[in-house]
């Protein structure tokens, strides 16, 4: 699949060859539903906590005699009918992770790069480099690329260039800079565009490939 190279100003430069097995891999829906489970369970922390009959203060003694009262027994106002009682059935601290094989993970991962490439949603420029770290700079950079649709930069290494794009678009509502080592399901479908410098391809095709 060929796709137009463009600089920051938007305008055409070349054109590249986008990697099949990346890019034009089998769209599994059942994977990156599977995938973006996992991920979205994995984030939760799980510390939910209420206290069961044997943690709530007080209840010491039985609140009135067994028999002779018209009352219903009871043996503690601990107990779940009681106001201020303890809780049955209520959430408690747990791991909430799920496990997923590698290669399952990586399928997804090219499964959800091979949809946007075909609904036209990646954008290739050849090279993210800003003179310095200004939040002006993304926000004309990305106005020239992706025009008002939300846009996941995704770049190939840790250095100078990663740290200029990731801090100018730090306060830009809709964007986000993240390093094709952590590509994830979540934010390739949650994001219009995939902006991708020419560098990143290489660095998904090790990384995906």
């Amino acid at each position: 699949m060929k796709v137009d190279v463009l600089d920051l100003k938007g305008n055409k430069t070349s054109e590249v060859e986008l990697p099949a097995q990346v890019f034009e891999a089998v769209i599994n829906l059942d994977l990156m539903h599977q995938a973006y489970t996992r991920q979205m369970a994995n984030a939760r922390l799980g510390t939910h906590q209420t206290k069961v009959r044997s943690e709530v203060a007080g209840g010491g003694r039985k609140p009135w005699k067994q028999k002779g009262t018209g009352h219903a027994r009871q043996g503690s106002t601990n107990a779940a009918q009681w106001v201020g009682g303890g809780r049955i059935h209520t959430p408690h601290p747990r791991s909430y992770e799920q496990r997923m094989p590698k290669k399952m993970r990586l399928a997804a991962l090219r499964s959800a790069l091979s949809v946007k490439a075909a609904e036209a949603s990646i954008v290739v420029v050849d090279g993210f480099d800003l003179k310095e770290p200004k939040t002006r700079l993304m926000v004309e950079a990305l106005g020239n690329l992706v025009g008002s649709s939300s846009a996941l930069v995704l770049m190939p290494a840790k250095d100078q260039s990663y740290d200029f794009v990731m801090r100018s678009a730090d306060n830009i509502e809709g964007a986000k800079v993240l390093l094709a080592s952590y590509l994830n399901v979540r934010d390739v479908l949650g994001f219009d565009k995939v902006v991708l410098p020419v560098k990143t391809i290489d660095a998904l095709v090790a990384h995906l490939g």
